[in-house]
């Protein structure tokens, strides 16, 4: 069977269940971060993303802004578990005749969101590639108490976001600013549930929640915050390349979360498993949500 048969999220789950680990690993294949043993107080949080020229970004863009998405999607996943992101590797793939200055303009861009976020990058690799690729691993850390993964909600919790969705190819995709700073005020103030880095699209990483945890949800139309960039809701849905965080609480915290009002939307609320995924239009009538996203296959 071929890759594009069994598709992005097949292949994982093929590769988790080839994949035996001790007993150092608190969470491994599955979640935005591994999650490993490191002290009495924390636990260690371990990541990486690979972004290939013609997949996450085109000759065209700008290569500080591709260098500055290629560490800024680990933060972003550093902080669907509630962590602060420390330490990183980043590997270049790079075509023969890539420009010596073309390195250095990608470095810039890496180097500001580590200023911004207080990361060292500490070694890498090069290789020679067909097509530029950049692939950094990040190490982070989280008190223990304040982790959070995606499948702790629970029936009766509220759905979050913490910005809007669709058309961010247009050019969110190479400026987003991780929500290191809402995920910490988060955890360190309400008991966070589940949370997951939307990366993929609302449907589809909304679903990983769904099913991790085991539940179901319904979700309101007039609540969903739609890009202007998006032509219409099933760009919300289905686009990807957000890089918000979705997270859901308690009724009670959801609650004083509102009453704050910094930017953390509610957009519905965790039912039964059994109801799965289901929207409620303007017209107060209920449909479910196909699934859709980006994969990679």
């Amino acid at each position: 069977m071929k890759v594009d048969k069994i598709g992005e999220f097949g292949l994982i789950k093929k590769i988790k269940n080839q994949v035996k680990t001790n007993s150092s690993v608190i969470k491994g294949i599955g979640d935005d971060c591994a999650v490993l043993k490191f002290t009495s107080a924390k636990f260690q949080l371990y990541t990486c993303d690979m972004i290939v020229e013609g997949v996450d970004f085109t000759s065209r863009d700008d290569l500080m802004l591709v260098g500055r998405k290629a560490l800024a999607i680990c933060v972003s996943d550093i902080a669907a578990c509630g962590g602060i992101p420390c330490h990183g590797l980043v590997s270049l793939g790079l075509p023969l005749k890539t420009k010596v200055e073309d390195v250095g303009r990608i470095y810039k861009g890496l180097n500001q969101i580590c200023r911004e976020f207080g990361v060292n990058i500490v070694g890498g690799d090069i290789s020679k590639a067909p097509k530029l690729t950049i692939d950094v691993s990040l190490l982070g850390e989280v008190e223990k108490k304040n982790l959070v993964l995606r499948s702790g909600a629970r029936p009766g919790d509220i759905i979050f976001v913490t910005g809007s969705f669709g058309g961010s190819i247009k050019g969110k995709h190479l400026s987003f600013i991780p929500r290191l700073k809402e995920a910490r005020y988060l955890v360190r103030n309400f008991k966070v549930n589940s949370m997951i880095d939307a990366s993929d699209g609302l449907r589809q990483d909304l679903g990983h929640i769904l099913e991790d945890s085991r539940v179901g949800a319904v979700i309101y139309e007039d609540l969903i915050p739609v890009s202007p960039w998006a032509k219409s809701l099933k760009n919300a849905f289905c686009d990807g390349e957000d890089f918000e965080l979705i997270f859901t609480v308690n009724l009670k915290d959801a609650r004083k979360l509102k009453s704050f009002n910094r930017g953390f939307i509610p957009i519905g609320e965790i039912v039964a498993k059994k109801f799965g995924l289901t929207l409620v239009n303007k017209k107060i009538k209920q449909k479910k949500i196909k699934l859709c996203g980006y994969t990679h296959f």
